[in-house]
């Protein structure tokens, strides 16, 4: 019958179709249902896709296991990867007629039930390997609907697998105390072996867990384990797989435990980021790159050093540890200790994404030099200088000592880290040329457009992580060749790749790595005898955040590259720790301690580039007005332009040898108080002859000298012809009225003066003290 409803009237009409629609959906819902119950399961369907690992350092000592997501040791192997003596020893235990029968051992069956009807109790079981495995894939308790869907899923295993699938599937998955799955993990864990070097005894031993995991457990059970192994010799001697002389071998060995397993014993963080990069497809037993005595080395003094830094407000480090050649791990600590929740020890520094300061100005010059945009001996301008940014105030780039040396060469700025001239180096090269070369050394976390980042990017805009930054320098360590980093010792490894495609691939990276090297360049800075010094070659660049959140030291040697980070997980700044004085004691201590037993080679020189002396403040050829000669490398198509272009910062005026800087330094030397310039001419720097200076209300009009001096004599004043005596002989200051004055410095024969004027300004609240008009 079919109801049809029409504007509230009930109209009935026969029809047929219903029942013959409702008889086929029937039927294929019962189908789609039942379906899934009917088709074989393969290998493939039941493959385990989590497993534990369990990790060795590079000389097989244990670091420490994994567990899988649902906090089991489970290791799979494959059959061939398991003891025969193993494999005997739980056929005898659990299913002697395995390879004889199917999914159903129906004399066993037999056998049980003739049993139990006899002595009116359970005697023996029945249950094939291949219903052990269906129970263990779907547990359930006890009751004959279980008991039938565990027959029907052993069936469905039989007839998609074959014995050997069944059988590895199932070690794989057997208990053996606590936690621990599978005997690969069992063998590891009580004997320190692999399953596949099982003894007869340890196999019998392993072969027995299972049949009462928590009784049998071997640290707290041993008795009781020793009879259970018993019954399991006797039956693999009554199933001829060994002997009875072998069986009482093998009863009598006197087995050795491991401690009782302790977990992750070193390294966490690193063995959790190894994890990460394996699948349930590798093998649980993983050999890694890491050096565990240098490993336990670097925790201890990752430790001292945030114990040394805690009265700064330093609470964490991280330092990672690579083989320049290999790109393997050596030591990985990613926080003082991984289980300091208050300080968030489980934080990983060694993958955190933080604000890399300065380290990244190597890279820019290597560029730079590359494309030819400086040289060596250019000279760069770090004076205050201001960049407009649509939309935004004035960018002035400034350096942590808040001074600016004026000109200095390329060697100088990158080894002393100064901000200015990266800047304008940058702006030079371009942002997002920049920006491409440091995705290719592989900082992939620097994923923004250039304009994200604007000039910026070379003090630290962006966001990098140490390991990142530790495998970049080992690209300059390696002369221009990248290569991946990697956790696990393997016999073969990718070949390196040069950065730079044809040409001349290595000296612009050697001529950097030389800079890096010079402990003289660095001096101004850092002075002669840092922590950056090593009684070896080595190259190292420091950097610091923006208010010290971030400290970091990165450098190398001929065969290792050292990244450390020291700083605070939750971005609070430190109190003035800069990267010399926070992560360098540490870069140093793990580096010396990497070379105790074999000091490193000195790097080689700039490939096809020739040495020339120059001038150290102009950066050209002396005409022997110079008063400090320096070395610097040149490529060879440049030597013409070195003879031609020779020092014109000093020139020989009136019989003097006066140092005359461009016009762009001007407003430089108006704010240096003193400028010591051996041989170089005596002179008032500021105020300028015929200035004309606005006197504005102010406590008190005092007007700043700005001078140089020949040499440490002491000099003589002179105002408007008369003796005057400052002060502060060091930081000479005028106290002037409107009118005419001359100023005059003596110093030995040499004199210089000057003369200005001072008027009275327009009162205006905005203004104070001189201005120049």
């Amino acid at each position: 019958m079919r109801r049809i409803f029409s504007s509230g009237r009930k109209l009935w009409q026969r029809s047929p179709l219903p029942v013959k629609v409702l008889g086929v959906m029937g039927a294929i819902a019962l189908s789609i249902r039942i379906t899934p119950y009917l088709i074989p399961i393969r290998a493939e369907d039941i493959a385990q896709k989590d497993q534990a690992f369990t990790f060795y350092d590079r000389h097989g000592l244990r670091l420490g296991t994994v567990l899988s997501e649902t906090q089991e040791e489970t290791s799979v192997v494959s059959l061939d990867e398991i003891s025969p003596h193993f494999k005997q020893a739980i056929l005898s235990a659990e299913d002697k007629n395995f390879y004889e029968h199917g999914a159903l051992d129906l004399k066993a069956i037999a056998r049980a039930i003739g049993q139990a009807a006899k002595y009116r109790k359970i005697v023996s079981g029945a249950s094939t390997v291949t219903m052990q495995l269906s129970r263990m894939l779907h547990p359930n308790p006890w009751t004959i609907p279980a008991k039938m869907q565990e027959i029907w899923l052993s069936w469905r295993l039989m007839a998609g697998m074959t014995h050997d699938e069944i059988l590895a599937a199932y070690i794989n998955r057997l208990p053996m105390g606590g936690n621990i799955y599978g005997v690969e993990a069992a063998a590891r864990i009580y004997f320190g072996v692999a399953a596949e070097d099982l003894s007869i005894a340890q196999a019998a031993v392993l072969a027995s867990l299972p049949n009462n995991p928590i009784y049998l457990n071997p640290y707290d059970y041993w008795e009781n384990l020793k009879v259970r192994q018993k019954y399991v010799l006797n039956r693999m001697v009554m199933d001829g797989y060994i002997s009875q002389d072998q069986a009482d071998q093998a009863l009598a060995e006197n087995l050795t435990l491991q401690p009782r397993h302790q977990g992750i014993e070193t390294a966490p963080h690193f063995l959790f980021w190894l994890t990460q990069q394996l699948d349930a497809t590798d093998h649980p037993s993983v050999k890694t790159s890491l050096d565990k005595e240098l490993q336990e080395f670097v925790t201890g003094q990752v430790q001292q050093t945030v114990l040394n830094l805690g009265k700064l407000d330093a609470t964490q480090a991280a330092a990672i540890a690579l083989d320049n050649k290999t790109g393997e791990i050596l030591a990985y600590v990613g926080s003082r200790d991984y289980l300091d929740q208050d300080n968030a020890g489980q934080n990983d520094g060694v993958q955190a994404l933080r604000q890399p300061g300065s380290t990244l100005k190597p890279f820019l010059y290597q560029l730079a030099i590359e494309q030819r945009t400086i040289q060596a001996n250019t000279v760069l301008a770090d004076i205050p200088t201001y960049y407009a940014i649509p939309g935004e105030k004035l960018y002035e780039p400034t350096d942590y000592s808040e001074t600016f040396l004026g000109p200095v060469r390329v060697r100088l700025a990158l080894a002393n880290s100064l901000n200015i001239p990266a800047v304008r180096v940058l702006e030079d090269v371009g942002v997002g040329n920049f920006l491409t070369r440091l995705r290719d050394l592989g900082f992939e976390h620097l994923d923004q457009q250039a304009e994200h980042y604007g000039l910026g990017l070379t003090l630290g805009s962006g966001e990098v992580n140490l390991m990142e930054l530790a495998n970049a320098y080992r690209a300059i360590a390696n002369q221009g060749n990248f290569g991946e980093i990697t956790g696990e010792l393997e016999e073969e490894r990718s070949p390196l790749t040069p950065l730079i495609k044809g040409g001349d691939q290595k000296s612009s990276w050697q001529l950097i790595t030389d800079m890096l090297s010079d402990k003289q360049a660095r001096a101004i800075t850092f002075g002669v005898d840092s922590a950056l010094n090593l009684p070896f070659p080595a190259a190292v660049k420091t950097g610091t955040s923006s208010n010290y959140r971030d400290t970091w030291t990165v450098g190398f040697s001929e065969n290792y590259t050292v990244a450390v980070w020291v700083g605070n997980f939750d971005g609070s700044p430190m109190n003035g720790v800069s990267g010399v004085m926070g992560a360098a004691p540490l870069w140093r201590e793990i580096m010396l301690q990497l070379h105790k037993d074999n000091e490193p080679g000195a790097f080689p020189k700039p490939n096809g580039m020739v040495e020339k002396s120059i001038c150290a403040l102009s950066g050209k050829k002396s005409t022997g007005l110079c008063p400090a000669i320096a070395q610097e490398y040149f490529y060879p198509e440049d030597l013409a332009q070195y003879e031609t272009d020779t020092d014109d910062f000093y020139q020989e005026i009136n019989g003097e040898i006066q140092l005359t800087l461009p016009a762009e330094y001007n407003d430089w030397l108006a704010t240096q108080t003193r400028i010591d310039v051996p041989q170089s001419g005596l002179q008032i720097l500021f105020p300028n002859d015929g200035d004309r200076l606005l006197s504005f209300p102010g406590d008190p009009n005092k007007l700043q000298i700005q001078y140089q001096t020949i040499n440490d004599q002491p000099v003589q004043w002179f105002l408007n012809e008369k003796p005057w005596q400052p002060s502060d002989s060091t930081n000479p200051k005028l106290n002037l009225q409107p009118g005419n004055w001359t100023l005059q410095i003596k110093q030995g024969d040499a004199d210089h003066q000057v003369s200005f004027t001072v008027e009275q300004g327009q009162l205006n609240d905005s203004k104070r003290g001189f201005s120049v008009e």
